[in-house]
């Protein structure tokens, strides 16, 4: 931070202090002898190295902190108000209600990073002099600023961003869910697939911004400037439930024709095909009978179909973003180019559908966006993920036997041990 006269001199510190600082906070934070809250307040850490440290609830009051490696490090609770963070790295860092009022995150990478109920509002800091007079210090380029940062998938549930200066910033993908962003500049941000359910928008400045398939249901938008916003494939409130071409066929008339054809072995009824529908609407969808559901490109985001039927079905390129499948039959499912991104399949069956003695149906999620997907206890078996982006997902205690993750984007993934093995196995050979 430099000296303009109303900022304070601040002490440079050396990779070992920082490092000592960092081992006695650690220490004190798992209860062992010899620990110290760490307090970096207004101290240079330009360039220093505190990536993987657990450093929850330290005090960065007003520090130095530009090109600092956070990485996977733990901020919880931190007091970072008016840190000078210019361009650091903060990927997959956690930052879980840290205080980041008046911070200054130009160009940081905050990839991943876990912001929930992070506060990122205005704020200035105030000392007194020599005479007991209060003055503001200043950054050289002013508080809350996020200009040209790096959001990308980051978590920023139930934020406080009220006031922040985040023009050309990339929101990509990112959580956003009862985010405050009341008077916000959000010029040409980039906030593709961004899921901004129930986020306060009020009065904030969305000229030029991209949010070309954005969740928006429930946001509130009074008064926003949405001037060149690319608002195309958005995500808004539950339509009424006809198909898409507007036709009088009801989904409620296709599901029970459905229904009573699954549940006759097609004896009675008819299958329904619900390709490019919405099914948000039909709370009920997961307690139905729906094996062999032909439903390419339809929206199921957000809806509960834990222990669901879905054994056979097609959902290529359908929209099942945060949806609960726990548990669920997917046994021959078409999952290819489907956007599953935050969904939830834990103890799924996503294992071959056997159609007689001598065939059987593959799962496929080929080209799928699976990022952060909890996959534990799933059975994967012969399952193909080729192409498909699995970033951060968990797979943890899942069964990926004879799966096939050719050109998988696997960064950040955490694999079983034993198919990690296998894999280097394979590739030693």
């Amino acid at each position: 931070m430099p000296n303009n006269g109303s900022t304070r001199i601040v002490a440079k510190l050396t990779q070992s202090e920082a490092t000592a600082a960092a081992v006695r906070h650690e220490s004190l934070y798992s209860g062992r002898i010899g620990g110290a809250r760490a307090s970096f307040a207004f101290h240079d850490l330009s360039g220093l190295n505190l990536s993987g440290r657990n450093l929850s609830d330290a005090d960065f009051t007003g520090a130095t902190l530009a090109e600092v490696d956070f990485s996977a490090a733990r901020l919880d609770s931190a007091n970072l108000f008016g840190a000078d963070m210019r361009r650091a790295n903060l990927t997959q860092a956690s930052l879980r209600r840290a205080d980041l009022r008046g911070a200054c995150l130009q160009g940081a990478n905050l990839l991943g990073a876990d912001l929930f109920e992070a506060d990122l509002r205005e704020g200035t800091i105030a000392e007194k002099d020599r005479y007991g007079n209060l003055r503001i210090l200043h950054h050289d380029i002013g508080p809350t600023e996020l200009p040209t940062a790096m959001l990308k998938w980051a978590n920023l549930t139930r934020a406080k961003m009220s006031g922040v200066m985040a023009v050309q910033a990339d929101f990509t993908d990112a959580l956003m869910k009862n985010c405050r962003l009341v008077r916000a500049n959000l010029r040409q941000a980039r906030m593709t697939g961004a899921n901004l359910e129930n986020a306060d928008l009020t009065g904030c400045n969305l000229a030029g911004a991209v949010l070309t398939g954005a969740v928006l249901v429930g946001v509130k938008l009074d008064n926003a400037v949405l001037d060149g916003a690319d608002l195309t494939h958005t995500l808004t409130n539950k339509p009424a439930g006809v198909a898409p071409e507007k036709s009088p066929i009801t989904i409620e008339t296709l599901l029970s024709a459905h229904a009573r054809w699954a549940e006759s072995e097609g004896r009675v009824g008819q299958p329904a095909n619900l390709s490019g529908f919405d099914l948000r609407q039909i709370e009920d969808i997961g307690t139905r009978p729906l094996t062999a559901l032909v439903a390419p490109g339809a929206t199921f985001y957000g809806l509960d179909l834990e222990g669901a039927s879905l054994q056979g079905s097609n959902l290529m390129d359908a929209d099942l973003r945060c949806v609960r499948l726990a548990g669920a039959d997917l046994r021959g499912v078409n999952f290819s180019g489907a956007r599953l991104s935050r969904s939830d399949l834990r103890d799924a069956k996503l294992g071959p559908l056997m159609l007689d003695d001598d065939r059987m149906l593959a799962s496929r999620l080929d080209g799928c966006e699976a990022r952060y997907v909890d996959f534990r206890g799933a059975d994967l078996r012969g399952v193909s993920l080729k192409g498909a982006d699995l970033a951060y997902a968990n797979f943890i205690d899942s069964n990926l036997r004879d799966a096939v993750l050719l050109d998988a984007n696997l960064v950040g993934t955490k694999l079983p041990p034993q198919f990690v093995q296998e894999m280097l196995a394979v590739l030693r050979a």
